[in-house]
């Protein structure tokens, strides 16, 4: 069964410097209406270890983000799929975040990280190609591999080794 996945708000430091972007919130997390909330992602233990932070509940989570010059938020706005897996992403039903605004608003913001291919994929094919150039030009792009539970070629340590990355 098909259904109608729509995005969160974006969570943002107060002058972030980072952007973190996935490409749709799985299931799991769209019920809980929590970024990662599938207890098999492990995005927020990755963090937690990079940030020496808790991440014990969500607002703990929200705060590794707005304490760590952070901001999150998802390539895709609107999709249609069935069940949670970004392969499952009807192409014809994606619709984008609105980029423009965000990084005009947050002009900090110049490494972007995406959390695995899907991800990279849709921002470099369907973002990247409308940001002014002076927006684009200031942006370093890097994807990471996904923190998803379906993405299983590598374990925990390798996947938190790839994200100490956004620490630098």
């Amino acid at each position: 069964m098909r259904h109608h996945a729509r995005s969160f708000p974006p969570v943002t430091a107060q002058n972030p410097r980072t952007l973190i972007l996935g490409s749709m919130p799985g299931l799991k997390s769209l019920e809980a209406g929590e970024y990662y909330a599938h207890p098999q992602n492990a995005f927020w233990k990755i963090l937690s270890h990079l940030f020496d932070m808790p991440a014990d509940d969500y607002a703990a989570r929200l705060r590794i983000i707005t304490q760590n010059d952070l901001a999150l938020w998802d390539v895709l706005k609107y999709c249609e799929r069935a069940g949670s897996l970004d392969s499952a992403i009807k192409n014809d039903t994606i619709e984008t975040n609105d980029f423009v605004a965000f990084l005009t608003q947050h002009k900090n913001i110049g490494q972007v990280f995406l959390n695995g291919g899907k991800a990279a994929q849709e921002f470099k094919r369907r973002v990247l190609p409308d940001l002014p150039s002076d927006i684009a030009a200031r942006l370093t792009l890097t994807t990471l591999p996904s923190t998803s539970p379906a993405y299983a070629a590598m374990g925990f340590e390798e996947k938190l080794k790839a994200w100490e990355s956004l620490k630098v």
